[in-house]
């Protein structure tokens, strides 16, 4: 009787064991929902591409939609390898990747890709493409999309499409609703040139943190804002913290998808072609549910109490007045006559 007692519970703590650990490893696999329905091994070309966001945002998700539609639309002889949450390592880096080939594709971050061409910056740039209507109409103008689009040619990339997460503001800890009470508050800003530049016009105080660095720098008080969309502070549980969320809308927050040359020239025509016509048809797609997916998470947010404000019409003026310095400053980096054409076209 005591050995079978023995063996009860040596079964019951292996079953336990077992149990645990196969609930952890599904816990720790956030992609499990998005695995393909199909066998990758029979392709033959591969598309490996990366992208350091979170699937749960719809500009990013569009990563598995491209893979399946590709895979049914060639038959099986392409697999787009998308990569999200930085599994290719973060974007300085994975930029490096992509222009050895290493790396095949990139669905860059806008304030990231500037660093690849300044002339991708144009769309950092404040109160230029700062609303989704003129994200469509700068997309679909051959005068405002073609320069983007071969910013990066002579580095071996181009910019063949993107998506979106949604329009800049400020989560804070504290409501502001002037840029007196902004000035009161330490600004998280991404590690962009373009971002520093407007932050620098605006006289606000600001930090250049790593994302992986904001949820402790805000919960411990180094910084009590951030510069962000609505879809990303939801999805990433920072109104956790930050209560208060001003709306800007001064730009529009992009993944810029990126392409090495060589390797699509590689490909065989009608694959190559098939691959564009998806992109560019998700990509679209993307930049609807984008928008659509913005109501729904401040919807959700003001439901679970946060708090969305505006600046004074006089405060968003003093801001767009600021804006006329950084478009100083970059005018020769982005080109002169294209940063006129862009804002005469979109206004």
């Amino acid at each position: 009787m005591k050995n079978v007692r023995k063996l009860f519970l040596w079964f019951s703590n292996v079953l336990t064991i077992c149990l645990v650990t196969a609930h952890l490893s599904f816990a720790a696999d956030p992609l499990a929902k998005w695995q393909p329905e199909f066998d990758p091994t029979g392709a033959k070309y591969t598309y490996l591409l990366s992208c350091v966001g979170h699937p749960a945002i719809e500009g990013v998700a569009v990563g598995f939609r491209i893979r399946d539609r590709v895979w049914e639309e060639t038959n099986g002889q392409l697999y787009v390898d998308f990569r999200p949450l930085s599994q290719l390592g973060g974007e300085k880096d994975v930029i490096n990747k992509l222009k050895f080939g290493a790396v095949q594709g990139m669905m860059s971050s806008s304030v990231a890709a500037a660093n690849i061409s300044p002339k991708l910056g144009i769309v950092n740039l404040p109160f230029v493409v700062d609303s989704f209507d003129k994200l469509d109409a700068f997309r679909n103008t051959a005068a405002t999309w073609e320069p983007f689009r071969d910013a990066a040619l002579s580095k071996g990339l181009q910019a063949i499409d993107f998506t979106g997460y949604g329009s800049y503001g400020w989560a804070t800890t504290t409501p502001v609703t002037s840029l007196a009470e902004a000035a009161g508050v330490n600004f998280r800003i991404a590690q962009a040139p373009v971002n520093i530049d407007a932050y620098k016009a605006w006289d606000l105080k600001f930090s250049v943190l790593p994302w992986p660095d904001v949820p402790q720098a805000l919960q411990t008080g180094v910084i009590n804002g951030l510069d962000h969309t609505p879809i990303v502070c939801n999805i990433s549980k920072k109104f956790t913290v930050a209560r208060y969320y001003t709306e800007l809308d001064y730009a529009q927050g992009l993944y810029v998808h990126m392409i090495n040359t060589k390797w699509l020239k590689s490909l065989p025509e009608d694959v190559r072609e098939t691959l564009l016509r998806v992109i560019a048809e998700e990509s679209a797609a993307a930049r609807q549910l984008t928008k659509d997916q913005q109501e729904r998470e401040i919807a959700a947010a003001k439901k679970d109490g946060v708090v969305f404000l505006k600046l004074t019409d006089a405060d968003l003026q003093k801001m767009k007045s600021g804006a006329e310095t950084v478009y100083t400053a970059w005018q020769e980096k982005i080109g002169k006559q294209y940063l006129q054409t862009v804002r005469t076209s979109l206004n």
